[in-house]
């Protein structure tokens, strides 16, 4: 594991049930190997941000509550107190071998805008120039329903693309994606999915212990940023020396690889890939549209083109683009605000409601 390794800057994700104990408290003695692995690729020249759960899980050992609280009241509590104390246990661990840590708490929300989420994207870089590695996690203590991402898997994948990183690694408590149940010894790890694999025959549904996702989450963001250019892997986090292996050895360590599209989407395509969730409104298109706009040429949306406005938006908020039915097909950033947007619908000579250049297809 001594050779170089073929990455300049990566990103990993810590999941909820790689940090957590089966009582639910956070698991320090794994917490101290993650680092110890993370330092040895700092060592290496690797850039290293790291997207990290557990703060709940930190929480909840820290408090012993003697009354009831709902999931809302009891998750921003064991966020509040244990994201101090878990970005503390980063601090701590990470200065044993020199490296210096900073927090980054995002919400869903505050990455709808294309300026907050330059202003994010400087920020990280600024760390990264300066040898600090960036601790990222979702702020749970507003981030509520709606609000909220599906869990730091969503994160990690809008992380990943915005700072343009060779791969991303998401650390979970299996080895992969397996071709059956993972419980079933028959069943094995897929190790390498391609750009055109179909995957969702492969895929259970159910959620993590202590996360609010899945594999079906995983593998959902993880072709999105393989579709984007970057390389994905999905390991076990439990397993001893993980990171240097999947990093120095990926062909030799058991994992599942998605490998990277050729494709080179702009670093606003990029953003909007990862924005269907801000989405303010919806533009359904005619058949004829919808045709040109799924066809193999690059094509905006123009309001000739346009049946009908669902929802009220602004100038540059995402919207999704449907078919007539309401069926999504791409998302993207609108040009006009629904108003005026209600008003063109069917004219010609008119400028395009969604440019191409930012225009994704789902």
């Amino acid at each position: 594991m001594s050779r170089k390794s073929a990455y300049h800057r990566i990103a990993v994700k810590i999941g909820s049930n790689v940090l957590t104990r089966a009582d639910g408290t956070l698991d320090v003695t794994r917490m101290s190997s993650l680092v110890d692995q993370i330092a040895l690729l700092y060592r290496q020249g690797i850039e290293v941000i790291l997207i990290s759960s557990g703060a709940v899980a930190s929480g909840r050992s820290e408090l012993q509550l003697s009354d009831k609280l709902d999931s809302v009241e009891s998750r921003q509590l064991f966020s509040a107190v244990g994201q101090a104390k878990l970005i503390n246990r980063y601090y701590e661990l990470f200065r044993d071998h020199g490296i210096a840590v900073g927090q980054v708490l995002t919400t869903k929300e505050s990455l709808a805008t294309r300026r907050s989420y330059l202003n994010q994207r400087g920020c990280m870089r600024v760390m990264l120039d300066h040898g600090v590695v960036p601790i990222v996690n979702e702020n749970d203590t507003i981030s509520v329903t709606e609000l909220m991402f599906t869990d730091n898997d969503e994160l990690s994948g809008l992380v990943a693309t915005m700072m343009d990183v060779d791969v991303l690694i998401i650390l979970s408590n299996v080895d992969g994606i397996y071709d059956g149940p993972p419980s079933d010894a028959g069943s094995k790890v897929i190790r390498r999915v391609e750009p055109s694999m179909a995957l969702e025959e492969y895929i259970q549904t159910e959620r993590s212990g202590f996360g609010r996702g899945g594999m079906q989450t995983k593998s959902r963001i993880a072709r999105k940023v393989a579709d984007e250019g970057i390389a994905v892997i999905i390991a076990n986090g439990r397993k001893e020396d993980i990171l240097l292996h999947v990093v120095n050895e990926p062909e030799a360590t058991l994992c599942t690889l998605f490998v990277a599209s050729e494709a080179n989407a702009s670093s606003v395509k990029k953003w909007i890939a990862h924005s269907d969730g801000f989405a303010k409104g919806v533009i359904r298109l005619n058949d004829k549209a919808v045709e040109v706009v799924l066809g193999e040429k690059a094509a905006s949306i123009l309001p000739i083109g346009v049946c009908a406005i669902d929802g009220d938006f602004e100038k540059d908020d995402i919207v999704h683009v449907a078919d007539a039915q309401g069926n999504v097909i791409g998302v993207g950033r609108t040009a006009y605000d629904s108003m005026e947007a209600r008003q063109a619908i069917g004219q010609h000579d008119r400028r395009p409601i969604v440019h191409y250049d930012y225009l994704c297809i789902v």
